[in-house]
């Protein structure tokens, strides 16, 4: 079933089109936004779970039309949104961060809602901190937190806009487990610009640069494009669109491989790179 039909969506800020003509079409499992930053996932998102309306284009969420009075209130009802910034008040306790926002999804039974909420909190291993203040969670569990309010009614939808910035990768390894299990059964739009979140719970993976889909299909299939197109060599080749120097010594380059070099397998971030353009896949390689 698919979920989310986004078709030609246009959002412009002034002369900026953040937005140019965005196609999305997302199922059951977990999707994967990635781009850079300034490449519209956030403001996709933001449309996506009703905070925000395209200019133009066509967009049907869950079977609803959110541009409508009664469609909005029907996603909104289905949704769990995770942003940036989840905005808790940090005199709040866990639970009642999580309390205040099941009050805002319109859980109006108290001893149903505050069941709700410790099941979410249980589901996020938060259940034994849920007295403590959210100012001193760290920020792995602050992350865990937001995920557990848009966890709240079980929603069929999640949208979750880069959930695992600024976590170690001790967070980070927890934090995919969770999205990983939170995608079974239902649909999880992921945004992110690492390659390593698409590769580790993403069913499927939709590359957006400037505000357009330039590939949408499974992380198999975006690392097949740099088939070919990678190589390594003893020393930093010129000619590659980037070249950068890993832990065995030697270097590893995507680009026009010269003649009798010595191909490797590519991977996301390879296919990626080469997606994005000389100027980003330059960056990796000065990064790196």
């Amino acid at each position: 079933m698919t979920t989310i039909e986004a078709t030609e969506l246009v959002k412009a800020y002034g002369r900026h089109r953040a937005l140019d003509g965005m196609t999305l079409h997302a199922r059951t499992g977990v999707t994967g936004l990635l781009g850079p930053n300034g490449a519209g996932k956030t403001t996709l998102l933001r449309v996506l779970a009703t905070v925000l309306p395209a200019d133009s284009g066509q967009l049907r969420v869950l079977g609803q039309d959110p541009y409508d009075a009664v469609g909005r209130r029907s996603v909104r009802r289905r949704l769990g949104y995770l942003p940036q910034d989840a905005g808790f008040h940090r005199g709040f306790t866990a639970f009642e961060a999580v309390d205040y926002v099941a009050v805002l999804k319109e859980h109006t039974d108290t001893r149903a809602r505050h069941e709700e909420v410790r099941r979410v909190l249980d589901l996020v291993a938060l259940g034994d901190v849920a007295t403590k203040r959210v100012r001193a969670l760290s920020g792995g569990m602050r992350q865990r937190l937001g995920l557990a309010q848009a966890l709240l009614g079980d929603p069929p939808l999640l949208v979750l806009d880069e959930p695992t910035v600024g976590l170690d990768p001790e967070q980070r390894m927890r934090f995919r487990d969770l999205v990983s299990e939170a995608g079974q059964g239902r649909t999880v739009i992921l945004s992110t610009h690492q390659t390593e979140d698409v590769a580790a719970v993403c069913s499927d993976v939709v590359v957006v640069k400037e505000g357009r889909s330039v590939f949408t299909g499974t992380p198999t299939e975006l690392a097949s494009l740099a088939t070919g197109r990678v190589w390594v060599d003893d020393a930093k080749d010129p000619r590659a669109v980037a070249g950068w120097r890993v832990g065995a010594g030697h270097y590893h380059h995507i680009g026009d491989p010269p003649a009798g070099a010595e191909l490797v397998d590519p991977t996301i971030e390879d296919a990626y790179l080469l997606l994005l353009g000389p100027q980003a896949a330059q960056g990796r390689g000065e990064a790196a």
